[in-house]
């Protein structure tokens, strides 16, 4: 007899993508009493849980939008006392949590990107195009629009925008006008029908290889409903920002668009700045991140067989060597459309 997913031990429920290596890559930088970890997508805990454990003197704060993964691993948690801080946010306010919590800097932060193991497995959300539910899609379900607002409000232009851009779906127009035609009948509610439409409106020859054909526009759906790619485009330079000197930031990403945003950030801080030709590099223009992996990491075949949904993982690490130069951290600063010391001048 199954278990109900609500009564099943947290841990049970959850299962970290490359656990142990996030840890390794983080510790080194966690060695010190008092040293602080952000983990900015904490989900069910998984990964805080093992950091805890293996780094005895740090400290993590847990950011998450969704208020269930925070019930839920701040039970799993409970038994770490003040070594555990959950706070309920957006990721991209990183910046703020640290500065209202009195911290200067961090030692480590940890971004495991993507949809959690909670919202795939929980049907009533709406992430999963194999269960039928209503089309929601929220992570943080006290705010926002739905994935039914979505379907039910955008024009098929802006819909079709929406599927090729996040979802890379090359038959976007063709869903996307389906998707207008059918709710001229009725409001789009379930997630059934929404996988029945996209199936029927890719040719048959698309839908031999590549899976579900759903997985594509459920994807675009909630990247659009929960604003993913924005939120990313802040959060790693407000990270970086946050990490003191000898810092380390890890970040798992699960698809193209999510690795290239990380891959941009990185490779502007282990890039020189100054200009081509100069015979001595300034200080000010040398890099101050160090890649800690060559290129972005996959799953080996142990963890594919330990954890199937790890199959799709980028892993990319950096260590912070030295303070963000003055004339890149104005250009970060307004690249997260925050203002600098010069704009508030």
């Amino acid at each position: 007899m199954s278990t109900p997913d609500d009564a099943r031990p947290t841990g049970d429920r959850h299962l970290p993508v490359l656990m142990q290596r996030c840890v390794d890559l983080l510790a080194p930088a966690l060695a010190e009493p008092g040293s602080v970890l952000v983990d900015c997508t904490l989900g069910m805990g998984g990964h805080t849980e093992a950091v805890l454990e293996q780094a005895p003197t740090a400290r993590v704060v847990g950011i998450d939008r969704d208020t269930q993964a925070l019930r839920l691993a701040g039970e799993r948690l409970a038994r770490f006392g003040d070594r555990f801080t959950p706070v309920h946010a957006v990721y991209d306010e990183i910046g703020d949590v640290v500065a209202d919590l009195g911290l200067d800097g961090v030692q480590g932060v940890l971004m495991d990107l993507g949809v959690s193991s909670l919202q795939l497995d929980e049907a009533d959300r709406g992430f999963a195009y194999a269960q039928d539910a209503p089309l929601d899609m929220r992570m943080d379900q006290t705010r926002g629009i739905t994935a039914a607002d979505v379907l039910n409000t955008y024009d098929e232009r802006a819909l079709t925008r929406v599927l090729r851009e996040y979802g890379e779906e090359r038959f976007a127009q063709r869903v996307a006008r389906a998707v207008v035609r059918r709710r001229e009948e009725r409001p789009w509610e379930r997630t059934g029908e929404l996988a029945d439409l996209v199936r029927a409106s890719i040719p048959a020859a698309a839908r031999r290889t590549g899976g579900n054909p759903s997985k594509r526009t459920f994807q675009a759906l909630r990247i659009e409903v929960n604003g993913e790619l924005e939120v990313l485009e802040r959060a790693v330079p407000a990270a970086i920002e946050a990490l003191a000197v000898g810092g380390r930031i890890v970040v798992e990403s699960y698809q193209s668009l999510e690795d290239r945003i990380v891959k941009r950030a990185i490779a502007r801080g282990t890039t020189s700045s100054a200009p081509a030709g100069l015979p001595v590099e300034p200080e000010t223009h040398k890099p101050y991140l160090e890649a800690l992996t060559r290129g972005a990491e996959e799953a080996d075949e142990a963890e594919l067989a330990r954890n199937p949904r790890s199959a799709s993982v980028r892993l990319r690490a950096a260590r912070r060597l030295r303070p963000t130069p003055d004339h890149l951290r104005v250009t970060a600063a307004r690249r997260m459309n925050r203002p600098t010391k010069e704009d508030r001048r």
